[in-house]
């Protein structure tokens, strides 16, 4: 019992389905180390309905309608509504709301089996690179709690990374699954947009957003994403009518003769030395697995700053429109009128950097403005996407680092929001392009902090990318590696 907390999600399934351990078991053992919040990773927690899940579990493991996952614990970053937990999307403007339904990708997970431990704390409406934008409290960093997590999916990731959950599920807009991954040490995927279903995931900007699973390993990522994966089509017009794809099939191929891409544009003299050095190594070892490294180039990269940060608050201000007090969520007590009601509302419910992104987006979408940003935005996306074709006829599947640096300290970019919006150049190339990237951990930087290699592949290759994370990680044991006191807690 004492090491259920360190295994991963393959094993754990093993373990249930041989009956060497119980669902209940390892529920008991999850829950008691989420008591007292570590790293303020959980908003909600109810012990009796996760007990009840694991009780099913049981059932369903003892008279052999098990599912692949069957007992198996996960946690749900909280922009994913769920019916038996609060869903607050880290806003006060949500406080305590309940939603009559549970997201198509908590559904598929239950269905496989997985037992829901809460729901995880995220920036708020998964604004953020950090986790110090949501309105419950900032979470901290794992390997070093004066550091930040990342974001918005940080509450994942710090709750996978010190031992609290195995899995969790992550949103990725701009980069929130690949970020926090990176910084805390674990593997995270974003799936090519459209894989799996936004229904019931609430919107931050509709065009990218985009769930992954978030893990210790590639195998396990590539169990949860084979679970969460499929059409939505009645309930999501964005979803893809593409199978349900077995994600772990190809996970023992070789790597010889695999062309990995280098662009030249990630690593530049804004690439921190620490950083480089890792990405450098992993990249070595790809080679010695039998990968041909190739030169490439991804000339607009710099351009995807400004873009994203066009097209993201154009979005979200359509997005966010809904929450004003009129149905559900937080409603001022002080109003005179409808409008005054509306306009205090939300400005009582959202935080500063919600509010920051709603006002560029309804500037960016006004009149006399629309045609000089946000449809100019729009064609230079096409051409980031165009770029990443003609890389794809030259190399199979892209590297680099996802971060320039390691996690930063809490605090450190308070009064420059912008210094985060740059730390994203490396995830939001493969966001806007809709692609399936990944993060995975490859070494250490600065104090010891965690450094990640990304890997991009073309449309629906989430196998291949998989595969090379998963080789990788076969032949290196950074992914294996916890922080102090996690393994023996």
């Amino acid at each position: 019992m004492s090491d259920l907390h360190t295994l991963s999600v393959a094993t754990l399934a093993e373990r249930l389905r041989s009956k060497q351990v119980s669902a209940v078991e390892v529920a008991i053992r999850f829950l008691a180390r989420t008591g007292g919040n570590p790293h303020n990773a959980f908003l909600d927690i109810d012990s009796e309905v996760t007990l009840a899940q694991a009780r099913a579990s049981d059932a369903k493991l003892a008279n052999g309608t098990a599912g692949p996952l069957e007992g198996v614990p996960v946690a749900h970053k909280d922009v994913f509504v769920t019916r038996d937990f609060a869903t607050t999307a880290g806003s006060k403007i949500l406080k305590d709301y309940r939603s009559p339904f549970d997201a198509t990708v908590v559904q598929r997970l239950r269905a496989a089996g997985m037992v829901s431990l809460g729901k995880l704390n995220c920036d708020e409406f998964a604004m953020g690179s950090s986790n110090e934008n949501s309105a419950y409290g900032a979470v901290t960093n794992p390997w070093d709690a004066t550091r930040v997590p990342g974001g918005s999916s940080g509450g994942s990731a710090a709750a996978v990374a010190a031992g609290l959950t195995p899995a969790a599920t992550g949103t990725d807009t701009g980069g929130s699954i690949r970020q926090p991954a990176a910084f805390c040490g674990i593997t995270g995927i974003k799936p090519t947009y459209g894989r799996a279903s936004r229904y019931g995931m609430i919107a931050y900007a509709s065009s990218l957003d985009q769930a992954g699973p978030m893990a210790r390993s590639a195998e396990d990522c590539a169990l949860l994403l084979s679970a969460m994966c499929g059409p939505d089509l009645d309930r999501d017009a964005t979803s893809l009518d593409v199978p349900v794809e077995n994600f772990s099939a190809k996970l023992g191929n070789s790597l010889a003769g695999v062309r990995v891409g280098i662009p030249k544009e990630f690593f530049g003299d804004g690439l921190a030395s620490d950083v480089r050095s890792a990405i450098d190594a992993a990249l070595s070892q790809l080679q010695a697995l039998g990968a041909q490294l190739v030169p490439i180039s991804l000339p607009r990269t710099e351009l995807s700053i400004p873009v994203y940060y066009i097209i993201a608050p154009a979005e979200a201000s359509s997005n966010l429109s809904r929450f004003d007090g009129v149905k559900f969520g937080h409603r001022t007590q002080d109003h005179t009128d409808l409008v005054s009601m509306y306009k205090k509302t939300r400005a009582e419910g959202f935080g500063e950097e919600v509010k920051r992104r709603i006002m560029t987006g309804a500037y960016v979408l006004s009149h006399g403005y629309y045609d000089a940003y946000y449809l100019q935005a729009q064609k230079i996306r096409r051409m980031i996407a165009d770029d990443f074709q003609r890389a794809f006829a030259e190399c199979d599947v892209i590297a680099g680092p996802v971060a320039p640096t390691v996690a930063w300290t809490l605090g450190h970019n308070a009064n420059d929001p912008l210094a985060d919006y740059l730390a994203d150049i490396f995830t939001l190339p493969a966001s806007l392009a809709g692609l399936p990237g990944m993060s995975l951990p490859v070494g250490f930087g600065q104090a010891g902090m965690p450094v990640g290699m990304q890997l991009i592949g073309n449309y629906l290759q989430e196998a291949q990318l998989l595969n090379v994370a998963h080789q990788y990680q076969m032949n290196t044991d950074f992914h294996l590696q916890q922080p102090a006191g996690v393994s023996n807690s």
